[in-house]
């Protein structure tokens, strides 16, 4: 593949797009046949699916912020290799020869007001494993432009899901964009499934599965307005949020509450459709996706907070969309095409972000 393309009306790009997400759910890969015709970008998801993490990956992963350097450095080569090895095994699977592998890795620091942003998952390794060209570290350039290198879906809601209003996301984190002054617009709202996830956890459960746990609880309203007060709430974008925040300034606040677990979750669920409802401001159609559409309980009551008309695609959209667009923004890395938006970041300027590890199949 070379260094650089164009994209010519035909053609074709087979991509292997790799996600890991905050909530520790597993590594998704989606298998994407992206086309550029009549000056538009198409999409057809091929294979897609998600590994689950051993135990031993979940432990690594969710304690790799207390890690010395050279143990840090040591787990971004190991998990570099994981996702290599796991690549090779999808694409041998499923017969796939691709043109390029894109993979976002797993995010252990996200501090761009300080210029830090480090994803583990060697992108040299990954490409010594397959044999097959990959894209990497995506944030970092923005972050070095001085954005907040997050989020980088929005570039490909803009142009691979233009009939939609809003793209909203409901993973670790809500994040949302659409198009405001003929410029797009996105940003992270609040908590999800960190959250939600790590109180399910408390209560014996791996996830609050279709909210019903949450359903039985109560609004306690004294929490709720805490946490409807926190500054980010307040900040304009852009602007983004990671483990280190909900660290800070949500864990201390819902720690502090006297109600019970139940009632903390039921609140933490209100929280949520409020602070998204908020981020709606116009009537219009809502694309959902992430792990969070498949909540009954939190869709009712984002549903009777926001204006506008929710849309629950496909369930292989659903899980798969950012693995996709991240398929995406190598394509684009590749081309030299911008695939960082300053107007979402609010970095200098527009860019095009990930280090590029050639390689070739003997």
């Amino acid at each position: 593949m070379q260094a650089c393309m164009k994209p010519l009306s035909g053609n074709k790009y087979l991509v292997l797009g790799i996600m890991s997400g905050t909530s520790l759910d597993g590594l998704d890969l989606a298998a994407v046949e992206f086309s550029y015709r009549y000056n538009r970008w198409n999409f057809s998801l091929v294979e897609a699916e998600t590994v689950a993490y051993s135990s031993g990956w979940q432990e690594k992963l969710r304690n790799a912020h207390n890690l010395s350097g050279e143990e840090l450095i040591g787990l971004h080569h190991e998990y570099g290799r994981y996702i290599g090895q796991e690549a090779h095994h999808f694409l041998f699977s499923h017969q796939l020869s691709p043109d390029l592998i894109a993979s976002h890795g797993h995010t252990v620091f996200h501090q761009p007001g300080k210029g830090i942003t480090f994803q583990i998952g060697n992108g040299a390794s990954i490409a010594a494993e397959t044999g097959i060209t990959t894209v990497a570290d995506f944030r970092v350039g923005d972050v070095a432009l001085g954005g907040q290198g997050a989020p980088l879906v929005p570039v490909g809601d803009q142009l691979l899901f233009p009939h939609y209003t809003y793209c909203l996301n409901l993973g670790g984190f809500a994040n949302i964009s659409f198009e405001k002054n003929r410029q797009r617009v996105a940003f992270d709202i609040c908590p999800v499934n960190f959250m939600l996830n790590h109180l399910a956890k408390v209560l014996g459960k791996p996830f609050d599965s279709q909210g019903n746990i949450g359903r039985k609880g109560k609004v306690n309203e004294a929490l709720l307005e805490q946490l409807n007060q926190l500054d980010y709430y307040r900040l304009m974008p852009p602007k983004s949020l990671a483990r280190e925040w909900v660290d800070i300034y949500f864990l201390p606040v819902m720690e502090a509450s006297s109600c019970s677990l139940r009632d903390k979750l039921r609140t933490v669920y209100e929280h949520i459709a409020i602070q998204i409802a908020a981020s709606v401001s116009e009537p219009g159609k809502i694309l959902v996706t992430g792990g969070g559409a498949w909540n009954d309980f939190l869709i009712e009551r984002i549903r009777e907070k926001t204006r506008g008309e929710i849309f629950i695609p496909s369930d292989q959209l659903i899980l798969f969309k950012e693995a996709l667009i991240f398929a995406f923004l190598g394509i684009l890395r590749l081309l030299e095409e911008d695939n960082c938006l300053a107007s979402v970041t609010g970095a200098r300027r527009d860019s095009c972000g990930g280090a590029v590890y050639p390689a070739k199949n003997e």
